[in-house]
């Protein structure tokens, strides 16, 4: 099967839980599974702006990207969050290759317009080229993707890393995404998980302000991915990455399926 794994949140601090994530790739890889890793950095993204002296500002889940703010987004992301991860992985007994959007063209993005704010260097996926990803995992590697991309201006885009995950599933025809983050998984009004969520309960639960921040971004890249044909999306804790290698054939004990119909 075409798996493509979103790693972000608490997973990139966390050396345990990062070992525990690239572990559980790395064993997919092994099971003969062709696997992509697309990952975010947001935490460390925001600590190296603060160091710099620089505030971080988001609205509805996304950060406002100015050209400095996209500059430190590409040394912090493209860089050592990407080859943190490639090391990860390596460890593991598993070749990882790392890349950004922006590399060979593999991701073309647009700016993502509102007609309320302008978020500046903020992207959202136009087109995707695949072929770099399975000639990667024709040589028996694993992508492992920074949520950067490149305009038809030149310029680097930061993209949010849920919506990325969703255009390389859609990009490569996966057969399953998965989110590992963390959180327990989407939550209901009454605070407990819903473990089965179907596409036409979101627009309500965003309605009733149930979800919100960044959950936003992450829901709509569900849904896209959905729509776009991958089989299965997952929002699963990184603490429960053990299971991942199993997901496909035992019981959704953790996390959120959610569910074209």
């Amino acid at each position: 099967m075409k798996l493509v794994v979103k790693i972000g949140g608490a997973a990139l601090d966390d050396k345990a839980l990062l070992k525990k994530c690239a572990h559980a790739v790395a064993e997919l890889k092994a099971e003969g599974h062709s696997v992509a890793v697309v990952h975010g950095g947001g935490a460390a993204l925001t600590r190296t702006l603060k160091q710099l002296g620089k505030e971080s500002q988001f609205i509805n889940g996304l950060r406002v990207t100015d050209s400095e703010t996209r500059d430190v987004a590409l040394m912090v992301l493209a860089g050592r969050v990407n080859k943190q991860l490639v090391a990860a992985i390596g460890a593991e007994g598993e070749p990882a290759v790392g890349l950004c959007g922006g590399d060979g063209f593999a991701f073309l993005a647009r700016k993502k317009k509102s007609k309320d704010y302008d978020l500046g260097f903020v992207g959202e996926i136009c087109a995707v080229d695949a072929r770099w990803i399975k000639a990667i995992w024709t040589n028996g590697g694993i992508p492992v993707i920074s949520s950067l991309a490149l305009g038809s201006d030149g310029e680097y885009y930061n993209v949010n890393a849920d919506q990325m995950a969703a255009a390389c599933a859609a990009g490569c025809g996966a057969d399953a995404l998965i989110f590992l983050t963390d959180v327990a998984g989407v939550k209901g009004a009454d605070g407990t998980v819903i473990r089965w969520l179907h596409m036409k309960d979101i627009a309500t639960l965003v309605k009733d302000a149930v979800v919100r921040g960044g959950m936003l971004p992450k829901l709509q890249a569900c849904q896209e991915a959905l729509r776009s044909g991958v089989g299965r999306v997952r929002i699963l804790p990184a603490s429960e990455a053990g299971s991942l290698p199993e997901f496909y054939h035992s019981k959704n004990e953790f996390g959120t399926e959610v569910m074209a119909s």
